[in-house]
């Protein structure tokens, strides 16, 4: 360390040296290699500046990638399939968030830690949701029951803005014919799909007499 750097004084014999560190001074060694790898990283990826450039883009797209896959590997696996309302809040907000730690010239832990944030609040709701009956309902809703018995009901068509046009397109999608008759259960599930449970008639019975001396013959239809 050179004078230029500390000053110095003492009083005496035995007394203690005091000493005053240049607050331009910034160290040598590896402590000042650190610095400059940490600089480095921080410049590489664009912390801190006015604007990034298409390298520096691109690098933090593939940094957020990498950790986008596996926070989300840590999540649940329900949170990108086909969920209901509160599952897909939570995947718009986390595909927000993580967007900006590539066009946002802040921090990116701080952006990927909200992300992460995010994802476990949505693992915990849904694990509370398993466990307490009264709370599933409160974040995920009720399924709507359509049809009954090939009955519809009107009113619960209205409230959930389903024509018969959309029941129809769910018949459809069952492989079932446009009758209502036939329609044991028709649910508007919790993720705003329709469900349909046919229903299940018995086989048909046709009696056959060939000949008058012949017994007759006892044919199931399915």
């Amino acid at each position: 360390m050179s004078t230029a750097n500390v000053a110095s004084r003492r009083r005496g014999p035995g007394s203690v040296q005091y000493s005053r560190i240049d607050p331009d001074y910034r160290g040598s060694g590896e402590a000042g290699g650190a610095g400059q790898m940490i600089e480095f990283l921080r410049s590489l990826v664009g912390i801190g500046a006015d604007n990034l450039n298409p390298g520096q883009m691109a690098l933090r797209a593939v940094l957020t990638f990498v950790v986008a896959v596996i926070i989300v590997r840590l999540g649940h696996k329900r949170l990108f399939g086909k969920g209901t309302a509160f599952d897909l809040v939570v995947a718009i907000m986390f595909g927000s968030v993580m967007s900006r730690a590539i066009t946002n010239t802040l921090g990116l832990l701080a952006i990927w830690l909200a992300g992460f944030v995010l994802v476990m609040l949505h693992r915990l709701m849904a694990a509370l949701a398993y466990r307490l009956d009264w709370f599933g309902p409160l974040v995920k809703g009720h399924p709507v029951l359509l049809v009954k018995d090939g009955q519809a009901d009107p009113a619960a068509l209205r409230d959930a803005h389903i024509s018969r046009m959309d029941l129809d397109q769910a018949l459809h999608e069952t492989g079932s014919e446009n009758d209502l008759s036939r329609v044991r259960l028709a649910y508007l599930e919790r993720d705003g799909t329709i469900s349909v449970i046919p229903r299940h008639e018995g086989p048909r019975i046709l009696e056959v007499s060939l000949d008058k001396d012949v017994q007759v013959v006892r044919i199931a239809v399915e």
